[in-house]
Formats: C-alpha cells, structure tokens, sequence
C-alpha cells in the first residue's frame, strides 16, 4: 500500500474483461443508481467471493427469478405441507374414493355456509 496525504491507496491493477454492450450499458445505469461504478461492483464481487471461498450467490439452472422455477419451488413446498398435514391428520391412507368423499362434504359444508348468511 502507498501512502497519499491521509489516504492509503492499495496497488490496483488493471483488468480486461468482455462484455455485452447493452447489459454494460444497463449494468452501469444500476449501480449509478446504488451510487457506485461498475468496477466498484465487480470489487465487492470478488472481495465476497475470496472472502466466503466460493461464488456469492445461487447459480442454477432455473433462476430465482423464473416463473417457472418459482412456481416449482411453490408446488413442491405446497406438496410437502400437504403431505405433512395428512400424515399430522391421520388421512395419508385414504383411498382415492374416501378423498373424493371428503372433498364432496367439504363443498357441502361451504355451500351450506353461504346459504346462511
């Protein structure tokens, strides 16, 4: 590190990378807006990757941002909290003609509640 006036400046090196024109140009109109450049960016990148030995974020083949992803994501933990709730309720043996018979008194029981109001 150098010394200048108070400020302490690390050796930095330069660093050459290539880029899609218009993700760059997006890229920089974000971290503008978070108030900092592109290379300021790319710094803490690395820094948390060094730091935490690994790349600092999720990489999968269904980003969180997929629709379709997420709505596998919702249909598995919707699955596993059903499947749970009938173990928790004594009805994960049901045969498929008792479910379609507590589904019947279920809608029975719902239109019977909106008749009395």
């Amino acid at each position: 590190m150098r010394l200048i006036g108070v400020m302490v400046m690390a050796d930095t090196t330069n660093l050459s990378i290539r880029i899609d024109r218009d993700l760059k140009e997006e890229a920089d109109k974000l971290f503008s807006l978070l108030g900092m450049s592109l290379t300021t960016a790319i710094t803490i990148f690395v820094r948390q990757a060094v730091r935490q030995k690994k790349i600092p974020f999720e990489i999968s083949l269904y980003p969180d941002n997929d629709s379709m992803s997420i709505a596998m994501r919702d249909a598995i933990t919707a699955s596993e909290r059903i499947w749970q709730n009938s173990v928790q309720n004594g009805t994960d043996k049901l045969t498929l003609e008792e479910i379609n018979a507590e589904i019947a008194k279920a809608r029975e029981a719902r239109k019977m509640s909106r008749t009395s109001l």
